[in-house]
């Protein structure tokens, strides 16, 4: 797992270690020192801790004017054990979301199980981006039917055409708006 870096060909683009509005802004990396851990595996040290013991994140893209952030995720998002989803939501999304930041796009490929507890966080995220939305990406099918099981997709979107997304083959901008057309003809 160590091997499995953050995507970084938007690194000319944008980077929330250089960014004063990012959780992560002023963030020092040390490519040499792998000090996170997923199942006792080492993870490459670009992924960012934002508090749970098993879930990482990388914000890959945030645009405060168009209000879109694009964050890819490694690990296995616990909420019945470390309650990820609040940790995720206090220390990144609430941040975001005060920049004016209220369409959030998931990318999960590397999100190898998820554990639900209830459900009242992402109530509260879905109450918090009004007008906007949040979209889950190419997520293991174990985990989509776990979001299922727990109801969780009546607060975020997935499934459908956002399983099989080429992301990596776009910029950030033409991801956000595919994205954006599909969830548009979506909530109509």
């Amino acid at each position: 797992m160590h091997t499995l870096e953050p995507h970084f060909a938007w690194l000319n683009l944008y980077s929330a270690s250089q960014d004063e509005r990012s959780p992560f802004f002023e963030r020092a990396y040390n490519e040499f020192y792998f000090d996170k851990t997923v199942y006792n595996y080492f993870i490459h040290p670009q992924w960012d801790n934002f508090g749970s013991n098993t879930l990482y994140i990388k914000i890959l893209f945030a645009d405060y004017q168009t209000g879109f952030a694009i964050i890819e995720m490694i690990g296995e998002w616990n909420d019945a054990l470390y309650n990820d989803i609040m940790m995720l939501k206090r220390e990144v999304l609430e941040i975001l979301g005060k920049e004016g930041i209220n369409k959030f796009i998931l990318l999960g490929e590397n999100v190898m199980n998820f554990h639900a507890s209830d459900d009242s966080y992402y109530e509260e995220w879905f109450q918090d981006v009004e007008d906007g939305w949040i979209a889950l990406l190419n997520f293991r099918q174990h985990v989509i039917d776990e979001f299922r099981r727990e109801r969780i997709d009546y607060y975020i979107n997935f499934g459908g055409e956002l399983d099989d997304v080429s992301w990596r083959k776009q910029g950030p901008r033409d991801l956000f708006g595919m994205i954006d057309g599909i969830l548009s003809r979506r909530l109509q």
